[in-house]
């Protein structure tokens, strides 16, 4: 039987030539709903993260991406349950790609600096914090 009582969950950070990172806003439900996040997703049971944020991303915005590199990893509970939520940069395959909303109301590429003036998930704000102390991340 699975322990559901420690669940892994993705997030993709995917930065243009423009060095803007790509945001979506949930939709308005759950705990999280309405807020900004990186896109991505819980993981399924025999999933690598890789699988997980290439399944979420083409589920969920219709795009195909490359994985890359670990970015941050950060540790949280939501009713009950913890998560390690592992953030990568993921890369667009296509680099016009149009993207299909299905758990987001609206997507936004975004200077990295002005990620202050939106209402992330909790999860995101711990990522952005810890992405902000490697300098040389974004742009």
């Amino acid at each position: 039987m699975r322990d559901e009582s420690n669940r892994i969950t993705t997030a993709g950070i995917c930065i243009d030539k423009d060095h803007k990172v790509l945001i979506g806003k949930r939709i308005e439900k759950g705990t999280i709903g309405n807020t900004w996040e990186f896109p991505g997703g819980k993981n399924r049971w025999g999933e690598t993260v890789e699988d997980t944020l290439k399944r979420e991303f083409k589920e969920e915005l219709g795009v195909d991406i490359e994985v890359e590199e670990e970015l941050a990893t950060h540790d949280f509970e939501n009713k009950g349950v913890s998560y390690h939520l592992k953030a990568h940069r993921i890369v667009l395959k296509d680099e016009n790609p149009e993207f299909t909303l299905l758990v987001h109301t609206e997507l936004k590429w975004e200077d990295f600096d002005k990620l202050d003036n939106y209402d992330f998930a909790p999860s995101d704000w711990a990522i952005i914090l810890k992405l902000r102390q490697k300098h040389d991340i974004i742009g």
